[in-house]
């Protein structure tokens, strides 16, 4: 798994080159511009709103009286630990509820970037079809709500973990993969559709090549630590990117 980590990693870093050498530009630049300004609307009502609720339901159980009796230093801080990993916990998974949303609505165009990368790299066009355009939308909408639930399933279990003192500190790392492997399996489903691979057989097929998801949605994650730049470029990227992890993979 770890080799194909390192494959989605620098599959990145061909991506750039990829689209620096054919001018794909429009097809990166608008629709991140979009996503980033999503994101940044998104990310503040969710950072606030996970803040709020932490300290209501800490008010409620009376947490705060709690630890003001004890006077300890120690569960001051453990608790105050606990209470980070949960806000940080309920932003991935806020995070998560907005990435599916833009995967649904930019559905048409990831579809169209992974079948223009691989035209390219191949030589060769393929057909426009509308009628495929719109099962490729679909397919796109039908595994972006199904990888929601499973995660949304995945990250409750995560979050109850989280009220556990230094067992819950691991859960932003879990919660963090659990994102990268679902995010990176959106994208590189794209290429498993185009080569008629049915959701199931997708799912088997990713499932067994789960580093390439998890590398390619772990440098999306990554991109977002340059501000601006990096949320523009971040989605289209992983697009090309993981079309690129995946060229040399047996999808027949």
């Amino acid at each position: 798994m770890l080799k194909e980590i390192v494959i989605s990693i620098q599959s990145y870093f061909k991506a750039h080159q990829f689209i620096s050498k054919h001018k794909l530009w429009k097809w990166i630049i608008i629709p991140g511009i979009l996503y980033m300004l999503l994101f940044c609307v998104g990310m503040y009502f969710f950072w606030t709103s996970s803040d709020k609720a932490v300290s209501e339901l800490s008010a409620f159980i009376g947490v705060d009286r709690w630890l003001h009796r004890q006077q300890s230093a120690a569960l001051s801080f453990l608790f105050m630990m606990g209470g980070i990993m949960i806000r940080l916990t309920l932003v991935f998974f806020y995070f998560s509820l907005f990435k599916y949303l833009f995967l649904i609505i930019g559905s048409p165009l990831f579809a169209y970037l992974s079948e223009k990368t691989e035209s390219i790299i191949e030589g060769k066009e393929f057909p426009f079809s509308f009628s495929q355009l719109l099962k490729d939308m679909v397919r796109g909408i039908r595994v972006a709500l199904r990888n929601s639930l499973w995660q949304t399933v995945y990250t409750i279990s995560i979050l109850i973990l989280s009220f556990f003192p230094l067992v819950g500190w691991i859960t932003p790392v879990i919660s963090m993969s659990v994102e990268c492997y679902y995010y990176g399996f959106s994208m590189l489903d794209y290429s498993c559709e185009r080569h008629k691979l049915s959701p199931s057989e997708s799912f088997a097929f990713i499932g067994k090549r789960r580093g390439l998801a998890i590398g390619n949605g772990l440098v999306f994650y990554l991109m977002h630590f340059i501000p601006f730049i990096g949320w523009v470029l971040a989605p289209s990227y992983a697009v090309v990117a993981a079309t690129i992890s995946l060229y040399h993979q047996n999808l027949e």
